[in-house]
């Protein structure tokens, strides 16, 4: 309920009293029209003349077009709250997911958060969509039909309480066998994406080893895993509707049948036409109670799913991030100094540290490099900077003050992270060099130009239409050192303070690193720099150069201190350039 309360507006709970108001207007003019059949019936019996049966039959007509302009108007605003609904719903679960730190997106997984953002949120929007409607609906009709049977022969409400009381013995059996499936269904869902997106996105992997049929069979186990599922449960539901129409048979007889005995045993000089019309209306009335039972099915039915779908987006809008900022927001003079102090990280559930003990910094302007095997927890450690991680033990400082106290925007805003699987958002190229806030004046044309300078991206004057060239999603159009070095571009474009390089140069040829990092060091002296690389040729110019072998630092200085000092180094060094070269 909670869920729902959250994501309503003010408006919207207006929109619901109007709704009320409808429905009441509506039934009241549905078993308005039974009475009047009541009243036509002796008519029909006397043969009384047409007028008469002309007049109550305008009034008829004219409570059933009242009636369904009734039910027009609710409808519209039962489908602007149940919109209204998904959407606020849907941007909060965004919302909730953007302040995720990287561990929990990993706990959820990203086909699960796909799934929840977009097929759960749809059940609620279905639910609430049918669902409120009939919830005010059906009390309101069967409180008032049982109301005026009960003024009636006493046999009509005791055959129409049987008939209800069988619907529900078949509603409570059809949900309990259901309800089991109705859990396992979203958590298929969830299985069936993640098996899609994983195909997807390893499309080339697949083919070059020849293993679509691999993959068509793990999808398939999938997709009849929820084939499955869904069939039981449709299969479960599907007794309903026949159950249903049976009940509604047999209470139509069942009246008429009562009302033939009463008639029997009533004196012939009792009997009269009205007699008649009011066995007919009754069977009419009776009709409406099994009828709003009949709706309340359909919300037993989709029910079980919007419970399962409430508890998966509760467990998303009730997880807080575990990357909390403060209130800092970095004024001060010593801009771009890193200090590590004895950090120690390991990944949540993991028992392995994979970071430890790590203690350094960094000044103003320099250029620190970070290099050691693979899994020695050179990307790790600089993940930290921005707080993807925070630290499990030890402290990070940035310009003085510990990373935990600065406001997470203030800090992110300090620092210009290119990543090392370059990412590019479907666009233009000017879209993607002034993506997010910079926390600064927006960038200029002359910014991006000398960004694209920087980066050495001379090819996007080549492009059609140049900065407002067309990237598609993920940049698929353009080759994987273009979308590398529109990355670093991105990241320069920011005028920060601190450049992270995660192992960005990796998918540049020799020539385009070597112009880089003179552009670097040329165009950027006052930035520091932090570079996490495999080169030796793209670090051996650094201030600093720190080696990292099993998440701990065993060498520190420059090339040519560590080729004295560092084992490990110089066994990398000579692994890539000869002695001579070195």
């Amino acid at each position: 309920m909670k869920l729902f309360l959250n994501n309503l507006r003010k408006r919207d709970y207006l929109y619901m009293l109007v709704l009320v108001g409808l429905i009441v207007v509506m039934v009241w003019l549905e078993l308005e029209i039974p009475k009047y059949m009541k009243d036509i019936t002796p008519l029909i019996l006397s043969g009384a003349p047409t007028s008469k049966f002309l007049k109550i039959g305008a009034k008829m007509l004219l409570c059933a077009i009242a009636s369904g302009v009734a039910t027009i108007g609710a409808g519209f605003l039962n489908s602007r709250i149940s919109a209204s609904f998904s959407m606020r719903l849907r941007y909060n679960i965004f919302s909730k997911v953007e302040s995720f730190s990287l561990e929990q997106i990993k706990r959820f997984s990203t086909a699960s958060l796909i799934t929840r953002s977009t097929n759960d949120v749809m059940q609620l929007q279905m639910f609430l969509s049918m669902g409120l409607q009939v919830a005010i609906r059906a009390p309101i009709t069967a409180i008032w039909a049982l109301c005026d049977i009960s003024s009636s022969h006493w046999q009509y409400s005791v055959a129409t309480a049987v008939s209800v009381a069988l619907l529900i013995v078949t509603i409570v059996i059809a949900v309990a066998l259901a309800m089991p499936k109705f859990k396992k269904m979203q958590v298929l869902t969830d299985n069936i994406n993640r098996t899609a997106q994983e195909n997807l996105e390893g499309v080339r992997v697949v083919r070059a080893y020849n293993a679509e049929n691999f993959e068509k069979e793990k999808f398939e186990k999938a997709n009849d895993a929820l084939t499955k599922n869904s069939l039981f449960t449709s299969r479960v539901m599907s007794i309903m509707n026949p159950m249903m129409n049976f009940i509604m048979s047999a209470l139509t007889l069942v009246i008429y049948w009562i009302g033939a005995i009463i008639l029997a045993n009533t004196p012939v000089s009792q009997i009269t036409a009205e007699s008649f019309g009011e066995t007919m209306s009754f069977a009419s009335i009776a009709m409406h109670v099994v009828m709003s039972f009949m709706l309340v099915t359909m919300i037993f039915i989709m029910l079980p799913r919007a419970i399962v779908s409430i508890r998966r987006l509760n467990e998303v809008l009730n997880t807080n991030s575990n990357i909390v900022g403060g209130d800092y927001m970095g004024n001060t003079n010593n801009v771009g100094e890193v200090e590590f102090r004895n950090v120690s990280f390991k990944y949540p559930d993991a028992e392995e540290y994979v970071l430890r003990d790590i203690s350094f910094s960094i000044s103003q302007g320099e250029s620190v490099a970070f290099i050691g095997s693979t899994g020695s927890g050179k990307s790790t450690l600089v993940n930290l900077i921005p707080r993807f991680y925070d630290a499990t033990d030890g402290e990070v400082f940035i310009d003085g003050v510990e990373i935990k106290d600065y406001n997470l925007k203030a800090l992110r805003n300090k620092i210009g992270y290119i990543s090392q699987k370059a990412i590019m958002f479907s666009g233009s190229v000017k879209d993607n060099l002034v993506f997010g806030d910079n926390g600064k004046n927006e960038q200029t044309n002359e910014d991006l130009d000398e960004a694209l300078k920087i980066a050495c991206a001379n090819f996007v004057e080549k492009m059609d239409g140049g900065k407002d060239a067309f990237i598609s999603q993920g940049g698929t159009n353009v080759s994987g050192g273009q979308k590398q070095r529109l990355s670093i571009a991105r990241g320069l474009a920011r005028k920060p303070e601190i450049l992270i390089f995660d192992d960005t140069f990796s998918a540049l040829d020799f020539k385009t690193d070597k112009k880089l990092r003179s552009n670097l060091k040329k165009y950027l002296a006052s930035a520091t720099k932090i570079i996490v690389a495999q080169r030796i040729g793209t670090i051996k110019d650094c201030n600093q150069i720190i080696v990292l072998n099993d998440g701990k630092i065993v060498g520190k200085g420059t090339h040519d201190e560590l080729l004295k000092s560092c084992s490990v180094y110089k066994e990398i060094a000579l692994s890539q350039l000869s002695e001579e070269e070195l």
